[in-house]
């Protein structure tokens, strides 16, 4: 059960960059945005420890809070605007005007900061939901001769937890930016707070964002195959919240050591080969994707068990095309590959799951390493095939390499960083820990019964490393 509370909304504004910043732009989406354009919007939180009362907050962090946002907004102006979705075969952009602003909102809550960040007990998915703000509706506007939708692209909610914490939660629409880039984001933010309203003091710490949708070549038009697909996405069955409980599971860096060795023993008596290039990515995410398998099949009845033994189950993650594509680091927007690993659940359940899982993800990983945007005119369109003929399947959102507990904005390293919007559909997150010395971290959503059985497939996961 969630956890019972009170909330009192302090105060509801608009920040927008500086007036006269920026002049008014429009951003083409290339097919590597598109493809988000059905995605649920992207919620993460930051958790910051913070033993002060609210009055503190309010009148000694919270204007430098918003005085730097506003500035950090000059940079990363698209935050602000709206996307401008007009009738096919016109594409979709995003758009700002000087004025254009994000709502930012704050609250006080008296739920139980400590509980909140403490990762191996089950929180209450609602109990999260409450700390990320809701992104306006849509509206409609004139566009030229056309009416179009225009859907806002970001909103923020600081909560204030008095005398404990506070929590930064940020809704924004994928379309807008990948993990990266939003990262960018978020990490400018946090040093021009962290220098006091001061942008000039970090701008030999953290590039501006790079906006040439030039270097995202289309010359085959994906962009529209993306388009006439997504809007049929109706089709397909979307990602709902539940009423789930979060958990925050981590393999720390020895355990990473172990899955290393032993899954390299195990490929060498399998093959007598060397085993490809074992990633902590690729070890870590490899027994997650066993662990939850396992999960899967311990709800099911003997006889249900017993069935389609070929059965096959995906797991999907993101590859970031900037390096391979030779763009900026900091190109800002979206450049993410998806890719689909798949195995037998037979396989994936059984003494050697953990191979076969890993040979199944650095499989891909090769793939896309060899050839990026590989047949991606039909990424929309296998994936829903995909899906279709899988049995169970997960998707993978962040990565350790996004660095989130780097996100400081003066008060420290976060206490804890979520990934709110993961639903039902067999959605995870990954995260480098929150311990400084430590491995990785994933979100997992699951059902209220589940949370034991998990812990014994998890623990049971980790004591086999040693045999």
């Amino acid at each position: 059960m969630a956890q019972h509370c009170f909330i009192k909304f302090l105060e509801a504004s608009h920040v927008s960059p500086p007036p006269g910043s920026v002049p008014t732009t429009s951003l083409p989406l290339t097919f590597l945005d598109t493809l988000w354009i059905s995605c649920c919007h992207i919620q993460r939180l930051f958790f910051y420890k913070f033993p002060y009362p609210t009055s503190h907050f309010l009148h000694n962090a919270l204007p430098n809070l918003k005085t730097s946002l506003s500035l950090t907004l000059q940079h990363f102006f698209p935050f602000a605007g709206n996307l401008k979705m007009p009738p096919l075969p016109q594409r979709p952009y995003i758009y700002y005007a000087d004025g254009d602003s994000l709502p930012f909102v704050v609250i006080e809550s008296t739920a139980d900061f400590k509980h909140l960040i403490t990762g191996n007990r089950p929180r209450h998915a609602q109990e999260l939901e409450d700390l990320v703000p809701n992104l306006p509706p849509p509206s409609m506007s004139s566009d030229g001769d056309n009416i179009c939708k225009k859907q806002p692209l970001m909103a923020i909610q600081v909560t204030v937890f008095p005398n404990a914490g506070i929590s930064i939660g940020i809704t924004f629409c994928h379309v807008a930016a990948d993990g990266r880039a939003f990262g960018h984001f978020t990490k400018s933010w946090a040093s021009i707070c962290r220098s006091l309203g001061d942008s000039t003091s970090v701008r030999n710490i953290i590039s501006p964002p790079n906006y040439n949708r030039d270097l995202i070549q289309d010359p085959r038009g994906i962009w529209t195959i993306f388009l006439k697909e997504l809007y049929d996405w109706e089709t397909l069955e979307r990602m709902t919240p539940t009423d789930n409980v979060r958990i925050t599971p981590v393999i720390n860096k020895s355990h990473v050591e172990m899955l290393k060795t032993w899954i390299t023993r195990k490929y060498v008596e399998e093959t007598e080969k060397e085993p490809p290039r074992l990633s902590t990515f690729v070890v870590t995410t490899a027994f997650m994707w066993v662990c939850l398998v396992k999960l899967k099949q311990s709800n099911k009845t003997p006889d249900q068990g017993l069935r389609n033994d070929d059965a096959i189950c995906v797991f999907t993650f993101l590859a970031d095309c900037r390096y391979r594509l030779r763009l900026p680091t900091n190109y800002f927007g979206n450049c993410l590959e998806p890719c689909v690993a798949t195995a037998k659940r037979s396989e994936l359940i059984g003494e050697n799951g953990m191979v076969v899982a890993a040979k199944a993800i650095g499989r891909e990983i090769l793939e896309f390493e060899k050839e990026p945007l590989r047949g991606a005119a039909t990424w929309i369109s296998s994936g829903k095939e995909v899906l279709r003929k899988c049995e169970h399947y997960i998707t993978l959102a962040g990565s350790p390499k996004l660095r989130v507990y780097e996100t400081d904005f003066g008060w420290g390293r976060p206490a804890k960083s979520e990934v709110v919007h993961l639903g039902s559909q067999g959605s995870i997150a990954i995260a480098e820990s929150s311990d400084e010395e430590s491995g990785v971290e994933f979100g997992v959503p699951l059902a209220p019964d589940e949370f034991d059985k998990f812990n014994a497939i998890f623990e049971q996961g980790l004591l086999n490393l040693c045999k």
